[in-house]
């Protein structure tokens, strides 16, 4: 296949795309890979299978291709072919939450020499290096990416990239709770889409709308955070947009969760992490997990021992962030259920149930650490002072 059959190919596939017909344009891409021998045909056909494998939440496809394209742009030996190539292989690993590789990739793309893709390309580098600081929640560094892509963004007229900026810029600000302003962006983008996007794919009306879906839920209008996740979910239903489903699934969830309506939650949450986990948004599978278990503290049928665990897990999250107010109010709470339950060695003192440990139970029911009662010369239980130490059934 020759240059001019691979550019009519190209534009074939790109109309069936277009009219929603995705699995048809993937065939006559795939196709074009297999028979062109034009390199810039092969490059422009990889980044077009990148593309919608990204829209289609297959990210180790999307992975594969970018890695390919790679290859094929240092065969070409052209720098903006090379940058291209670079930001889709930082944009796959960004949606498979590998923020430090996306990190990586982004670096290596500012640091090849100054092209006329650089202009073109220099704002959504700065946007996909800025998405994978705030999943790391690196928030300043996040902060000063967006600013940067924004700036590319006027500079360059390109309202395109001001839009999905907008957007992480109120995933941002929800993050650190500052709810007017995670509303205010994507009001923003959607003011762009409105003004500048006629000829726009709808994904970006679409994910203006999921995120003032998120801000009206944190703030409480849930009237209208339900009215903004339901146009979006309406067209990512259209076009086949899995990754935007699983979110909405979510919100929807979340919404429920807010009002009260568990029992409306709770399958919503099941059918978001099992999408969630069917793309590989592992970011994502995480937010389901904390949204299931504020319904169960809601619910308020958690169980000491789950409470228990709760307060464990957010200890050991928090002392890894370094959050010293946070990490001293669950460890007292882990304390007060471990005094509640009594699971804990009256010889060493520590809690029993955090890990694995082999445990021995007196006829008085009191139980202990093996080895503590090993090493103890005492003749009676040191709870209760029972007077046999044997071992009991259990």
């Amino acid at each position: 296949m020759g240059q001019d059959q691979t550019k009519q190919q190209i534009a074939k596939g790109l109309q069936l795309y277009q009219s929603n017909q995705t699995e048809k344009a993937l065939q006559v891409w795939m196709k074009v890979l297999e028979k062109s021998s034009d390199l810039v045909g092969r490059f422009r056909v990889l980044g077009c299978l990148v593309t919608a494998h990204s829209e289609m939440g297959r990210y180790k496809e999307m992975l594969k291709f970018s890695v390919v394209q790679i290859d094929t742009a240092r065969e070409l030996e052209d720098a903006n072919f090379l940058l291209e190539s670079y930001l889709n292989l930082a944009r796959s690993n960004e949606k498979l939450c590998e923020f430090h590789k996306t990190i990586s990739y982004c670096k290596t793309c500012l640091g090849l020499p100054s092209t006329r893709a650089s202009a073109q390309l220099g704002g959504q580098v700065s946007l996909s290096m800025g998405n994978a600081f705030l999943g790391l929640s690196l928030f300043q560094k996040a902060l000063e990416s967006f600013e940067k892509a924004l700036r590319y963004a006027h500079n360059n007229d390109d309202a395109m990239l001001e839009c999905r900026v907008c957007c992480s810029l109120g995933s941002f600000y929800a993050q650190v709770k500052d709810y007017e302003k995670a509303l205010f962006f994507p009001c923003k983008a959607a003011e762009l889409v409105n003004d500048y996007g006629k000829g726009w794919s709808l994904k970006y009306r679409a994910m203006s709308q999921y995120h003032m879906a998120v801000a009206y839920r944190l703030l409480g209008h849930l009237g209208s955070a339900m009215e903004c996740c339901e146009e979006s979910m309406k067209i990512a239903l259209q076009h086949g947009d899995r990754p935007l489903q699983a979110l909405c699934l979510l919100c929807f969830a979340d919404i429920h969760r807010s009002r009260g309506d568990l029992e409306t939650a709770f399958p919503r949450y099941d059918s978001a992490m099992s999408l969630m986990s069917e793309i590989g948004n592992r970011l994502g599978q995480v937010q389901v997990l904390l949204g299931v278990a504020k319904c169960w503290v809601a619910r308020k049928v958690l169980d000491k021992l789950g409470q228990l665990k709760l307060h464990c897990l957010s200890e050991s999250i928090y002392r890894s962030k370094g959050l010293q107010r946070e990490l001293r109010a669950h460890v007292v709470r882990f304390h007060e259920c471990v005094e509640e339950t009594e699971l804990y060695c009256g010889l060493c003192g520590e809690s029993i149930g955090e890990r694995n440990s082999r445990l021995q139970a007196l006829p008085c029911s009191h139980i202990f650490h093996h080895r503590c009662l090993q090493n103890n010369g005492m003749r009676s239980c040191p709870n209760c002072h029972h007077s046999s130490m044997k071992p009991g059934f259990v």
